[in-house]
């Protein structure tokens, strides 16, 4: 199908982009890499009547070394993720989760911020930012504001981000040496994840992540505390789906992939040295 009818402006800066925002408000979508945006506008499911192109700010493509987390621009690719040395170093879970996300080109054109914005349950990245308790900044016109990933993924689709906000960076924190795991059941290596985990366990905690088990990305907080309390791996893992509500499309149904996320959260921690 084609779109329906929309105004275009390429932003030269993040201050232009803000000002485009606050100018049109709920009637302009952000354009980046566009893998999400573009398929809904052409379903006319989305019909934005403002497309602020943000996809060459330079600016906001960046994997930094700030201290105690890594400082990512919400326009890095998926690929830079990839093969960072930085974060291969000090968040290897979140390189290693952007090593599985679409193919080639999708990793090439995506960036991380699309990713997270776009909140889908069923992508990779957001469910791993969840696991490491990232936290997101966000700019307006009006100043900047940092959103816990926790409280940042609202519904299906949804997030805390306002219409006249751009998503300007996350910041993952060091795994400092904890194990990690990530897993992902699909049909066909390209594919969006029927259940995907995403795992870590160090000496001072834990985190687990769960992709297309609900409405959004969901932390198995059940799994966190029994390992908190020295459940092992296995017995960790059967609490993988306590109080989640899985969707049942095509692919599998609800009781398939509360399944499925107890066999992968067991792989996962074991992984992780759980």
């Amino acid at each position: 199908m084609i779109p329906v009818a929309f105004e275009y402006a390429r932003a030269g800066s993040v201050d232009e982009a803000l000002s485009l925002l606050g100018e049109h408000g709920d009637d302009a979508k952000l354009l980046a890499g566009g893998h999400s945006l573009l398929p809904l506008m052409k379903l006319r499911l989305a019909a934005p009547a403002m497309l602020v192109d943000i996809g060459r700010l330079n600016e906001l493509s960046y994997i930094r070394d700030a201290g105690d987390h890594v400082a990512i621009g919400a326009l890095t690719r998926h690929r830079d993720i990839e093969i960072s040395d930085v974060l291969a170093q000090h968040a290897p879970l979140l390189s290693h989760t952007a090593e599985h996300v679409g193919d080639n080109q999708v990793r090439h054109r995506g960036t991380i911020g699309g990713s997270v914005s776009h909140a889908d349950p069923a992508s990779d990245l957001p469910a791993t930012l969840l696991a490491m308790g990232a936290t997101l900044v966000a700019r307006s016109a009006s100043g900047e504001r940092t959103i816990a990933a926790t409280d940042f993924f609202t519904g299906f689709l949804e997030s805390a981000l306002e219409p006249t906000e751009l998503l300007t960076e996350i910041r993952v924190p060091k795994l400092n040496g904890a194990g990690w795991g990530f897993q992902k059941f699909n049909r066909r290596a390209q594919d969006w994840a029927i259940v995907g985990v995403s795992a870590w366990k160090g000496a001072n905690g834990s985190g687990v992540a769960l992709v297309n088990m609900g409405s959004t990305p969901v932390r198995a907080s059940a799994v966190e505390a029994a390992l908190a309390s020295g459940a092992s791996a296995a017995d960790a893992a059967e609490h993988a789906a306590d109080g989640l509500e899985p969707p049942a499309d095509l692919n599998a149904s609800p009781e398939y992939r509360r399944h499925l996320a107890k066999v992968l959260v067991r792989r996962a921690l074991e992984a992780a040295g759980a």
